[in-house]
């Protein structure tokens, strides 16, 4: 795949996650380099039209998506974040004894 672009068509999911961390080093550098794959609409359009959106968080909006995109109705990022939060849970109750 050359693109993200050429990725995105047909696609069921399209997911990314935050490009730059917290003290980076060379982060303005990184972040225009990786603009070309910023998830907006335009991006979204190129998938199938019940495709969904995901992103494990936190985001910035306006780098790696657009707003319209993860707060949009193809987002399923809270349900995500929520699905994440119950298998921390199972992992800690497995590690502690209570659960296998």
């Amino acid at each position: 795949v050359g693109s993200a672009r050429e990725a995105a068509e047909g696609a069921d999911v399209i997911v990314t996650d935050t490009w730059i961390s917290m003290g980076q080093a060379h982060a303005e550098t990184k972040l225009a380099a990786m603009m070309p794959f910023q998830v907006d609409e335009a991006l979204m359009a190129l998938a199938k039209p019940d495709a969904k959106f995901l992103h494990c968080l936190p985001a910035h909006r306006g780098e790696e998506v657009t707003p319209q995109v993860i707060d949009g109705p193809q987002s399923l990022i809270w349900q995500e974040a929520e699905n994440r939060l119950h298998a921390q849970k199972s992992v800690l109750r497995w590690c502690f004894g209570q659960i296998g």
